[in-house]
């Protein structure tokens, strides 16, 4: 008898990452993807950006779908309603709108239901986020006084008009997530930020499928680099509304899967159930990562990020200006920039004066490479970067000086050194001090490693997710057997293996009380 393997579908839902990206949320993914063979993956990825052609990762066995969705790239004409259709959408506005600006504890109820009143009949008819009046919703509320000042008491901005329109605009975009089909599965895995988490409430309410999210994000109560040009009002309005999606999404997940205590903390202050929070560390795999000995060059600092503007670039670079001043012929790898940042980069460096003691590196295929050309990793992340590269540093075995940002203390321990966020001239000092003290270095490098293979490994993440998906996925269908019968040729004294067979036909003989059956040794 031989049972059919358990294959429940996940919908694997992400951010414009894996499987069509490197960097370290999809290596995170992969991993479990590649770990959890029993389960069968849909995989999905949402993007504001012209979505890859191709897969960046070889895909398992056990994929049975990748596709990459880009909202917003086809311009979609508002289809004109009337009667109750146009009155339901204006409903929908005004729920949003109060739900995003006001203060009240029924605000996120509010908000759920405009959101879900969209994302019902979004399929059918994309043209009802086109259509949504939310620049007059917006002004109403505002209006109105629901929009109250947040926990800061910072009275709110004047919202003009235009301001009204840029946020209505921007939402409607954002909100464009909703329509995207998710894959038929028995459970959708969210991971990752707004964009996502709208899709897959959209499936939610749709279908009515289990919701594992994974909290990754850092607050988004931030203003993002590329909204600095808009005005105060407009970054309040989607400030505001990726804090609402946020809470929607903790209200409507079965568990919710921070990667450490600090994501734990922000998920419980905004709404999360503490019975539904579930803390799993981001882990690595040590092979793809082994401690290596120091290379025999200058001193070299190495730090990993895409090297865009909200990755940690800047406050890294005014450092290694200090760190080159006192170390001469100390040399900054950045390591991992992205094609689409390598530009930014470059001007950024040049601004420096540094010249050739900046080298760029994109991320190389092989993990093993990342972190062997430095003596000092420096870890500066941008706002929102999950630990993930302090991880790898740290299984690399190499000194880190890191900023005491985010999860950053809590994982880092006692096995490096932090310093204080915005203080350049600390982090400069923290490193010119392990580059000149070599066995420090090692040790600190050495406790780093030890550390990372006691709480921050790839198999403790899937076997916990593993378990994870069991408690939320439906029942798998009770399993199918295939019973193998070998039917031998006719006989007077049945074989041992079809005794049984001939008991069950003298249920009224001797034999059913004990006696003896013919060809059964006496």
């Amino acid at each position: 008898m031989k049972s059919t393997p358990s294959r429940e579908r996940i919908c694997l839902l992400t951010g414009g990452g894996y499987p069509y990206r490197r960097d370290a949320l999809s290596g995170w993914c992969r991993t479990l993807v590649e770990g959890l063979r029993r389960f069968r993956f849909e995989l999905l990825t949402v993007t504001d950006r012209e979505p890859p052609s191709a897969p960046a990762y070889p895909l398992p066995l056990n994929v049975g779908s990748a596709r990459a969705v880009a909202i917003g790239r086809e311009a979609r004409r508002a289809e004109r309603r009337r009667g109750a259709d146009a009155e339901a959408v204006q409903r929908a506005a005004g729920l949003l709108s109060r739900g995003i600006l006001g203060g009240a504890e029924q605000s996120d109820e509010l908000f759920a239901q405009g959101l879900r009143q969209i994302a019902e009949p979004a399929i059918r008819h994309p043209g009802i986020v086109a259509g949504l009046p939310l620049a007059d919703a917006l002004q109403q509320a505002w209006r109105t006084g629901e929009a109250v000042a947040g926990t800061d008491q910072v009275p709110l901005p004047r919202l003009s008009t235009r301001d009204a329109r840029t946020a209505a605009t921007l939402l409607k975009h954002a909100l464009g997530a909703l329509s995207v089909e998710v894959p038929d599965a028995d459970l959708v895995h969210c991971v990752g930020g707004t964009t996502p988490l709208l899709s897959a409430l959209g499936g939610r309410w749709r279908s009515g499928l289990p919701l594992l999210l994974t909290e990754a994000r850092a607050p988004v109560a931030r203003h993002r680099p590329a909204e600095e040009r808009l005005s105060p009002a407009v970054r309040t309005v989607l400030r505001r509304f990726r804090v609402a999606v946020a809470r929607t999404g903790y209200a409507e997940a079965g568990l919710i899967a921070p990667l450490s205590a600090f994501h734990h903390g922000w998920a419980l202050q905004h709404g999360a159930r503490a019975d539904r929070l579930v803390q799993v560390p981001a882990g690595v795999d040590p092979s793809e990562y082994p401690g290596a000995s120091e290379p025999e060059t200058e001193p070299a600092v190495v730090w990993a990020g895409s090297g865009g503007p909200d990755s940690g670039l800047a406050p890294l670079l005014a450092a290694f200006e200090q760190v080159a001043s006192a170390v001469p012929g100390t040399v900054l790898h950045l390591v991992g920039v992205t094609a689409a940042h390598e530009d930014h980069c470059a001007e950024q460096i040049e601004q420096t004066g540094l010249g050739r003691a900046v080298r760029l590196h994109p991320l190389p295929a092989d993990p093993r490479d990342r972190y062997t050309v430095g003596h000092v990793v420096a870890h500066v992340p941008g706002p929102g970067d999950p630990p993930y590269r302090l991880i790898e540093a740290m299984m690399s075995g190499r000194a880190i000086v890191g900023v005491d940002v985010g999860p950053a203390a809590e994982t880092l321990g006692d096995a490096g050194m932090l310093v204080q966020p915005g203080d350049p001239a600390e982090l400069a000092i923290a490193i010119v001090d392990l580059l000149r003290a070599p066995n420090r270095r090692r040790a600190l490098g050495d406790a780093a490693r030890r550390r990372a293979l006691t709480h921050f490994t790839n198999d403790r993440v899937v076997r916990v997710y593993g378990a994870l998906y069991a408690d939320l996925a439906p029942p798998p269908p009770p399993p199918v057997f295939e019973l193998a019968l070998a039917v031998p040729a006719p006989r007077c004294v049945p074989p041992a293996t079809m005794r049984w067979l001939a008991r069950a036909e003298k249920t009224n003989t001797p034999a059913m009380a004990g006696g003896p059956v013919e060809g059964d040794p006496a």
